[in-house]
């Protein structure tokens, strides 16, 4: 409509753009070109453009290839793309371009407006141009790489980590809350030898250790940025100082130690360090659905499960049936779990796709790979704060359990053998009587000799 709308143009001619859009013709062309999901990148990766821009322009006017008063207005723009203020300029479907060309020209449309309007006051009109200035030194092919850094970098340090790291210190408190509390193992599901409750929650905090030294583990090669590298890795119009001045400065503003990658060829035709990270991700992931797998089984019930441990009750569990209460949360969890074991099998395959210098594949990477640090940290801490930290132990339902369990008749074996044992196994269940009684039938042991050797307490 007019008024309502501006033309402008770039190299394929006339586009129609809204009159308040910060951004330009090459955002409208990815907006008309690819209606494809409605999903866009998240917050985290337009903040690590707007950071990685900022960075580019200081390094120009530092090595003297930008004029100052546009690098400081581009610069200006950049933090305010960094902090969010032009969240509703970046309108673009994650599957696009497979170098992620459009949403890096968003940026630079978007930061170059604004750069203007900042300059707008000034008593020399400056005209910025979004390729000529704010993607000066800079190719989508280097910036979208390093921007999936910088994004995943700081989600696992701001989110995942930290979530992964509270539930391995609350699966530690409790497992020495419950140090000395005995109830029935269990193998294929069926009662076997007993263990303490306080070894198996300890259990899920050795496995949750072991996954945040796994994901720390990929740090290193996840601070190297390809920025430096444009086109094709030969670091072709631009400065040969301009990657080593990015990472410095990207460090810098972060705090976390980034810097040039060692490779630009590797770095731009591949995403090994996502991926790598995805598989640590996903193996997590399969470690926390059986975790919260086995919570859902010992919280079964009340009256027909078993009923060893009560969930909080956060909310109603049936729109038929009143008063029943599910685990809702860890069900949350495991639906996270499933998603996230997923994306890695896309960004695996999006990763195996870089063709000759470059992966086209970046967007899907940047998509799958956040989605599932964003999703896991946060359910993470959810399942930490409500479950493990909120759940309550019912003793005397896991006693009642443990004195009936013919299976501690398995200490028997190295006085009465093998096939004595499993006798007196068949007798307690067949008659249905306590174990004690059944073991005196079949070897004849004075019944205080098996109260001896078969105390729960000593068998764990």
């Amino acid at each position: 409509m007019p008024g309502q709308n501006r033309v402008e143009q770039d190299s394929l001619g006339n586009v129609i753009v809204p009159a308040e859009a910060l951004y330009g013709p090459q955002t409208q062309r990815a907006v008309d070109n690819f209606p494809v999901s409605g999903i866009r990148f998240p917050r985290v990766f337009i903040r690590s453009l707007g950071t990685l821009k900022s960075c580019c322009a200081k390094v120009n006017a530092e090595l003297g290839l930008l004029d100052g008063q546009i690098a400081s207005a581009v610069v200006a723009a950049a933090e305010e793309v960094a902090e969010g203020r032009w969240d509703d300029q970046f309108p673009l479907d994650v599957f696009q371009t497979g170098s992620g060309t459009s949403t890096n020209m968003n940026a630079n449309e978007v930061i170059a407006n604004r750069a203007v309007q900042i300059l707008s006051g000034r008593s020399t009109p400056h005209k910025v141009h979004p390729n000529d200035h704010v993607n000066l030194g800079q190719s989508s092919n280097d910036i979208i790489p390093s921007a999936i850094h910088l994004s995943v970098c700081l989600e696992l340090h701001e989110l995942l980590l930290p979530s992964l790291k509270q539930l391995h210190a609350v699966c530690e408190k409790r497992s020495a809350e419950f140090a000395d509390l005995v109830k029935t193992g269990r193998t294929h599901l069926m009662d076997a030898m007993p263990v303490t409750l306080g070894r198996e929650i300890g259990g899920w905090a050795y496995q949750t250790g072991r996954h945040i030294m796994s994901i720390e583990a990929c740090l290193p090669e996840l601070y190297k940025l390809a920025a430096g590298g444009t086109a094709v890795g030969t670091g072709v119009n631009t400065h040969p100082e301009f990657g080593a001045r990015v990472a410095a400065k990207t460090a810098e503003k972060t705090g976390l130690p980034f810097r040039e990658a060692d490779n630009h060829f590797a770095a731009q035709s591949s995403m090994d360090g996502a991926t790598a990270l995805s598989g640590c991700l996903k193996t997590t992931a399969s470690s926390l659905m059986k975790i919260a797998n086995d919570i859902r089984l010992m919280n079964s019930g009340p009256l027909a499960g078993l009923a060893e441990i009560s969930l909080p009750a956060l909310q109603p569990g049936s729109s038929i049936m009143p008063g029943k209460v599910n685990p809702v949360v860890c069900e949350s969890l495991m639906m996270v779990c499933a998603q996230v074991i997923a994306n890695d099998l896309a960004l695996t395959t999006g990763n195996s796709l870089g063709n000759f210098q470059l992966n086209t594949m970046l967007p899907l990477i940047a998509h799958n790979i956040l989605q599932s640090i964003r999703i896991l940290g946060n359910a993470v801490r959810l399942f930490s704060d409500k479950v493990i930290a909120g759940f309550q132990v019912n003793v005397d339902r896991i006693n009642e359990i443990l004195g009936k369990n013919p299976v501690l008749a398995t200490a028997l074996v190295p006085i009465v053998g093998y096939d004595k044992v499993a006798e007196v196994v068949k007798k307690a269940y067949n008659d249905k009587t306590g174990i004690l009684e059944a073991a005196h039938a079949v070897t004849g042991l004075a019944l205080a000799e098996l109260e001896r050797l078969l105390r729960p307490d000593k068998l764990v």
